[in-house]
């Protein structure tokens, strides 16, 4: 039987020295009794599966706005696409996969509708009252909004699941101050994990969808290097397979050969820097977890394309600029009557204040609830 004492055992026989065990957690918020037969990250990955702002991400777009098609990513599909690319780095380097799982799987749960656009139209509607970042209020709303439990609020995750929450950090995010996880400090090998995870589900999906949607052209990709080795050496191989399961393949072969070298790489980063517990990565100073100096090489080429050919792209600008437009003209409506606001959201105005109360509402919203929302104020034919 598989109890605490085993997990212990377990642990200790299977993860690197490195590795953040879950009897060593610095525990939660609010003090309570562990699961007879589930780690401590085990039992906070479950919590966030089950919350409503994880169910909340399927509607929650990213490039592609939930209109425009049901086939692109979500905020939830690109959430299980890292949580398997870090459990796969994670297993290689011997770390705790179950906190990785965590971590990748809450990483995204304060993200606002309408993608890194409707972030940073709620950024500047809150620039005097404190601001918006979506690592914040994915800890705010593991810590406070989400209400499930009798004796505390939010979801008391353990210490180092909301550390990696604050900590995850890649080019699209940029890591906040909090007071309680020293700004100072490397964050966890686990939380190395997911960031790396997080860029390379993003990039190569996004490719997917932006072939998909027409924006991109792949004679454009072509002239890449990471892109034309790996799709002339699929020609080769199967020169008469179908389009469609051509680009998947090149797809999957992109992320295989990254996380393969991104994984060879960190192996020879960890053994250099002698690591011998948790302590010596928060101390060293530097990220373990990185790609070789030849794949950052082959992939910069990449990400500046996908910058300029698709998220500047005349119709994600368009898309961007009008979910803009629709969080502002929500927000002055709640500001100016909050009287029209759920009960739900009028109970918090007192403790959170009014306009941080709206952020949070707006925030939690899905693309489809924003869209419905905005239909029932403006549009003089709707049911409110």
């Amino acid at each position: 039987m598989l109890d605490q004492a085993e997990i212990k055992k377990f642990e200790d026989i299977i993860l690197a020295p490195y590795a953040t065990k879950s009897y060593e957690s610095r525990g939660r918020l609010h003090k309570e009794k562990e699961h007879p037969y589930r780690s401590a990250y085990q039992r906070d990955r479950d919590r966030i599966i089950h919350s409503a702002a994880f169910r909340r991400l399927e509607y929650k777009t990213q490039v592609f706005v939930n209109h425009e098609g049901d086939y692109y990513r979500t905020r939830l599909t690109h959430t299980l696409e890292v949580a398997q690319i870090a459990r796969t780095i994670g297993s290689a380097l011997r770390l705790n996969v179950d906190l990785i799982e965590a971590i990748a799987l809450a990483h995204d749960l304060g993200h606002t509708p309408f993608g890194h656009s409707g972030e940073d139209a709620l950024n500047e509607l809150m620039l005097k009252f404190g601001g918006f970042n979506h690592n914040l209020q994915s800890l705010r709303v593991v810590d406070v909004l989400e209400e499930r439990y009798p004796d505390f609020p939010g979801l008391n995750l353990t210490w180092e699941v909301r550390e990696g929450i604050v900590k995850h950090s890649s080019s699209f995010d940029r890591q906040p101050k909090v007071r309680e996880f020293s700004s100072s400090e490397e964050p966890s090998l686990e939380t190395q994990a997911v960031d790396i995870a997080v860029e390379t589900a993003y990039d190569n999906h996004v490719i997917h969808d932006g072939l998909t949607s027409g924006l991109l052209k792949e004679s454009d990709l072509e002239k890449l290097p990471l892109w034309h080795n790996i799709s002339s050496q699929i020609f080769r191989k199967y020169a008469k397979i179908e389009e469609e399961k051509r680009k998947y393949l090149i797809i999957r072969s992109l992320i295989d050969r990254q996380v393969t070298d991104l994984i060879q790489e960190s192996q020879e980063e960890i053994a250099q820097a002698k690591l011998k517990n948790p302590a010596d990565v928060k101390k060293l100073g530097k990220k373990v977890i990185v790609f070789s100096k030849n794949m950052r090489g082959l992939r910069n080429p990449l990400r500046r394309f996908l910058v300029e050919k698709l998220y500047q792209h005349y119709r994600v600008v368009r898309m961007s600029e009008k979910a803009k437009r629709f969080i502002q003209e929500l927000f002055k409506v709640y500001i100016s009557r909050p009287q029209g606001l759920p009960p739900s959201v009028q109970k918090r105005i007192p403790q959170d204040g009014l306009r941080r109360a709206v952020c949070d509402y707006i925030a939690g919203m899905t693309d489809r609830y924003a869209l419905d929302e905005y239909k029932k104020l403006f549009n003089p034919y709707e049911k409110v």
